[in-house]
């Protein structure tokens, strides 16, 4: 059946996101005259409160979103059973418009671990500088300060910021500084700043500070509720791709099939997700995948779809006092700007006071204090290596809830405080990273439509969850010295046996900051990682599925980003990542983005500088 071929352009883009936007945007500029066209299954996020007001960032993980992709794991058994969900940004300006604004950047080092030429922090560093302007301090030789996003504080600094950091000075006995994003800083307690301008507190994205910002250019093109299909081919030269209109943002539209071709590119930008999958549907993948499709194979890389990443996090509440400002008490509505001033400024921060971290790494009585079991990761790794964090320990001053363990229908009125903390742990492959990974394949369903066959990995190495357990005592210490502190709201806490000495309560305040720390039994270690096992979690930074390693270490894409086996197809955007990095996620998307538009520029003959 022939497809009718809508237009041709220079250079097709296969997803919107935040990677996506960053290189059409900089390639737009760069040459007006290019023709450039973005593809999104997602809607429009231009102006739209859900995605501009930082307040109302929490309504995109709403079970009834339409703004991020609901992912849906096989159960796994190192996870009782569980079958995790992993959301994913479903909009112009992908995960950028829908996360929680949280802005931290991984040690340099991480990026010179990936072992990639080109790719080299002394490389990546200036385009760093170029993407940012960072808000909070002058001057500092890390940062940048004439680039498109905006990095600020974000909002006013809750009492438990304050609490936070004074117990993690003194208790902790860790040191403050003012900025651990510089590339190197670890180990210290500091401020959380945020992707929001300082000047209009809105969220700084990608869709509005490098695509919707070039409306004058009718050369750049953003097609919305577009779900690509695959990427057409002629003798292995990718020449456009197959696209149907979205079935969810357009629902009542036709689904039949259309074709715009690429004279120059086709990049494929769909994220962890929907990149393999794409490069999957396009014949482009392991044999078994394709052939349980009924998809013919085009080039054989075994690699499309496997090395998932993320980050696990678990979130515990705690109760706080009655004058504590949180969420809980004064929550935003997603049809109302009540938490906006007149000039747009949220008046809360984003998911309520997540304003305080600190990349934590043990010292020798916390590393005592581990199961030894950890300790041969330590040494290969973290031990040498003083930038380098096994976890990120922040409060948060609103109930978050555990997917698989909501507290919801059993919460009664009152302020809650959140300990989150996710694992950042060391890799079989040097990385700060868990050691488990996951995978993600297209599948056909027993209806005949296509699925998903993806795998977590969360916690499939036993060496995982070490981390976490400890983590679990230590953030809870820390909680009980904060002032705000009224005990454990039990029913989101491991179940400890009865008459245990670690058994959660109300309390009618702190513990003073000298008190002995809780003793516990191997009992209670054994409920603490059942625990874990229960209730662990994404953060949403997925990543790795289409790594740029040697196709013989099932790579998919070169340092290029060209993908192995054909041409004129690249692949940008998290996916390509070979290893993971030590924090969020969105500053190394908006990074690739820089790169893949300076090397795309390069190809093309375009000046970039």
């Amino acid at each position: 059946m022939s497809r009718p071929i809508l237009s041709e352009f220079d250079i097709v883009f296969a997803g919107g996101g935040s990677t996506a936007c960053v290189v059409a945007g900089r390639l737009a500029a760069y040459d007006p005259s290019l023709r450039i066209l973005v593809l999104e299954a997602g809607q429009h996020s231009l102006n739209k409160p859900i995605h501009v007001q930082p307040a109302l960032a929490r309504f995109n993980l709403e079970p009834t979103s339409t703004t991020v992709t609901f992912n849906t794991g096989n159960p796994s058994p190192a996870l009782n059973g569980l079958a995790p969900t992993v959301a994913c940004g479903r909009c112009v300006g992908g995960g950028s418009c829908v996360n929680f604004m949280v802005y931290t950047r991984p040690p340099a080092s991480d990026y010179d671990d990936w072992g990639v030429t080109g790719w080299e922090s002394k490389n990546l560093i200036p385009l760093m500088k170029k993407l940012e302007t960072y808000e909070v301090q002058p001057g500092l030789p890390t940062h940048g300060y004439d680039g498109p996003i905006k990095v600020s504080p974000g909002a006013y600094k809750t009492g438990v910021y304050y609490e936070f950091i004074q117990v993690g000075t003194t208790y902790h006995k860790r040191q403050y500084a003012d900025d651990t994003d510089d590339l190197e800083t670890c180990n210290t307690y500091s401020p959380c700043h945020k992707y929001i301008g300082g000047a209009t507190g809105r969220r700084s994205d990608a869709a509005h500070h490098y695509i919707y910002n070039q409306a004058h250019n009718p050369n750049l093109q953003v097609w919305d509720g577009k779900r690509v299909k695959r990427v057409i081919f002629e003798d292995k030269r990718a020449v456009g791709v197959e696209f149907t209109n979205d079935p969810v943002s357009c629902p009542d539209a036709d689904q039949s099939s259309s074709i715009v071709r690429a004279s120059k590119l086709v990049v494929v930008s769909g994220g962890a997700f929907g990149s393999p999958a794409i490069l999957e549907r396009s014949g482009i993948g392991a044999e078994e995948v394709l052939k349980r499709c009924g998809i013919e194979q085009l080039v054989n890389l075994p690699g499309v779809g496997e090395n998932y990443r993320d980050h696990n996090v678990a979130n515990v509440p705690y109760l706080a006092a009655d004058q504590l400002v949180t969420i809980d008490a004064h929550p935003p509505s997603a049809d109302s700007h009540e938490q906006c001033d007149n000039c747009g400024k949220s008046s809360v921060t984003p998911i309520g006071g997540l304003n305080s971290k600190i990349k934590w790494r043990p010292d020798d009585e916390e590393l005592k204090a581990m199961d030894p079991a950890f300790q041969p990761r330590w040494k290969e790794f973290f031990q040498d290596r003083p930038d380098k964090a096994v976890a990120l320990f922040t409060p948060v001053t609103r109930y978050v809830p555990s997917l698989s363990r909501p507290l919801s229908s059993v919460l009664p009125p009152g302020n809650y405080m959140t300990a989150s903390y996710f694992t950042v742990l060391l890799s079989v492959y040097r990385m700060l990273y868990p050691v488990s990974v996951g995978s993600v394949h297209i599948n056909v369903t027993e209806n005949g439509e296509e699925g998903i066959d993806f795998n977590t990995g969360f916690l499939d190495d036993p060496s995982d969850i070490i981390p976490l357990d400890f983590a679990y005592k230590k953030m809870r210490e820390i909680f009980r010295r904060m002032a705000s502190y009224r005990g454990e709201f039990t029913a989101g806490h491991p179940d400890f046996p009865e008459g245990s000495a670690a058994a959660c309560r109300a309390a009618s305040g702190p513990v003073d900051l000298n008190a002995p720390d809780l003793v516990y039994t191997a009992e209670d270690d054994e409920a603490i990682s059942r625990f874990h096992r229960d209730i662990i979690q994404t953060t949403w930074h997925s990543l790795g599925t289409c790594a740029m390693k040697s196709e013989a270490d099932q790579g998919v894409v070169d340092a290029r980003l060209n993908v192995y086996g054909v041409s004129n197809l690249k692949v940008a955007d998290l996916s390509i990542c070979p290893l993971n990095v030590g924090t969020n996620t969105c500053a190394t998307a908006l990074l690739i983005g820089e790169r893949a538009a300076m090397i795309i520029a390069e190809d093309l003959g375009i000046n970039c500088t």
